[in-house]
C-alpha cells in the first residue's frame, strides 16, 4: 500500500518573497509537492518561473503542474525547459500535463479550440514527443500534428528516465491515456467540450469509482505502478467556496474531492479511500483551505 502523499495548488504572490514563504510553509507543514496551474487567463503566475523560484526556496518540496495545457506549446520546446528545471532543481520536478481545455484562455489568445478527440490525439503525440526528446537523442518523430527531425536534446532530466508524469482527466478516452503513459492520475470531473467548465452530470461517488475501475481495466499489469489521487475542492460545508468554473460540489460529498467533520473525520474518509480503492495522493484545490487541511496533512503524512 501506497504511503499518503499531499499537494497544494498555489496560484500567486504579490512579492518574491511571499511566493518564497508560501513554499516554504508547504514544505514545513509536510506537504511534498507545490503545484502550479497552466492558464493564461486571470491571476496567477507562469508556471515554469513559479516552480524554480520555489525549488531554489525549498530543499525537499517537490515542484509540479496541475496541469500544463498541451496545446500551448510545442513538446520539444516544454521538453527543454523542463529538463532544465529538473537538473536545476537536483530532481524534483513532477510534470503534469493534459490537453488544455478552459475556453477562456482560447477565446483570448485566438487559439482554436479543437474538439475534444482532436486535442487528445495531438496530446498522445505530444507525450511520445515529450519522452523522445527527454531520452537524449538522435530521436525523430512524424505524427499527425508534430514533426521531429534528428533532434539530440541536452540537457536531459535528472530523474531518469524522466520526470513523473501527472495526467489529470476525467473522461474514458482520458483516463484510457493516462492508463497507458501516466506515473500519477489525478482523477477529475470530466469537462464539457465547449470550455466552459466540468461537466454537471458527471458527479457523485458511482461515477468517481467507475473512473477508478477504468483505470484499472485500462491499465492492466501496470496499474500497480501509478500512483492515483484526486484534488480536494472543499473543505467544509460551504459550496460555494470550492465552485471551480462551473462545478457543482453538491453532488461530490460522498467522494474525498469534499472533506468535512473534524480532523479525525477528514483523516478517516482519506484512509478509507486509500484502503478500499487506492488512492494515496491528496492536492488541495484552494490555498484558502490550507489551514483547515493542514493538520490533515500533519496527521497523516507519512503514513
Amino acid at each position: 500500500m501506497r504511503g499518503f502523499r499531499f499537494g497544494a495548488v498555489v496560484r500567486l504572490a504579490g512579492t518574491r518573497q511571499e511566493w518564497i514563504d508560501k513554499a516554504r510553509r508547504l514544505e514545513d507543514t509536510g506537504f511534498d509537492v507545490m503545484l502550479v496551474p497552466d492558464h493564461i487567463v486571470g491571476p496567477r503566475f507562469g508556471p515554469l518561473t513559479a516552480m524554480m523560484a520555489a525549488a531554489d526556496a525549498t530543499t525537499r518540496l517537490r515542484v509540479g503542474t496541475m496541469v500544463f495545457a498541451n496545446d500551448f506549446r510545442h513538446p520539444v520546446l516544454l521538453a527543454k525547459e523542463t529538463a532544465t528545471l529538473d537538473v536545476l532543481s537536483d530532481g524534483r520536478l513532477e510534470l503534469g500535463i493534459g490537453t488544455g481545455w478552459l475556453g477562456k484562455d482560447y477565446n483570448a489568445t485566438g487559439l482554436t479550440l479543437d474538439e475534444p478527440r482532436v486535442r487528445l490525439r495531438r496530446l498522445r503525440e505530444g507525450l511520445a514527443v515529450l519522452k523522445g526528446a527527454w531520452s537524449g537523442g538522435p530521436f525523430s518523430y512524424e505524427g499527425e500534428h508534430y514533426h521531429v527531425r534528428d533532434l539530440e536534446q541536452d540537457p536531459r532530466p535528472a530523474q531518469r528516465p524522466h520526470p513523473p508524469i501527472l495526467i489529470g482527466g476525467g473522461g474514458p478516452a482520458m483516463l484510457r491515456l493516462a492508463a497507458a503513459e501516466a506515473d500519477i492520475v489525478n482523477l477529475t470531473m470530466r469537462t464539457l467540450p465547449d470550455g466552459s467548465g466540468p461537466d454537471p452530470s458527471d458527479g457523485g461517488a458511482a461515477s468517481f469509482i467507475r473512473k477508478i475501475e477504468l483505470l484499472r481495466e485500462a491499465a492492466g499489469p501496470r496499474f500497480d505502478r501509478i500512483e492515483i489521487g484526486t484534488s480536494v475542492m472543499q473543505i467544509g460545508e460551504d459550496a460555494a467556496q470550492a465552485a471551480w468554473s462551473a462545478a457543482d460540489t453538491s453532488q461530490q460529498g460522498g467522494t474525498p474531492q469534499v472533506l468535512s467533520g473534524s480532523v479525525t473525520d477528514m483523516a478517516d474518509k482519506l484512509r478509507h479511500w486509500r484502503d478500499e480503492y487506492g488512492m494515496s495522493y491528496f492536492v488541495l484545490h484552494h490555498e484558502t483551505d490550507l489551514d483547515a487541511f493542514s493538520p490533515v496533512v500533519a496527521k497523516l503524512a507519512g503514513s
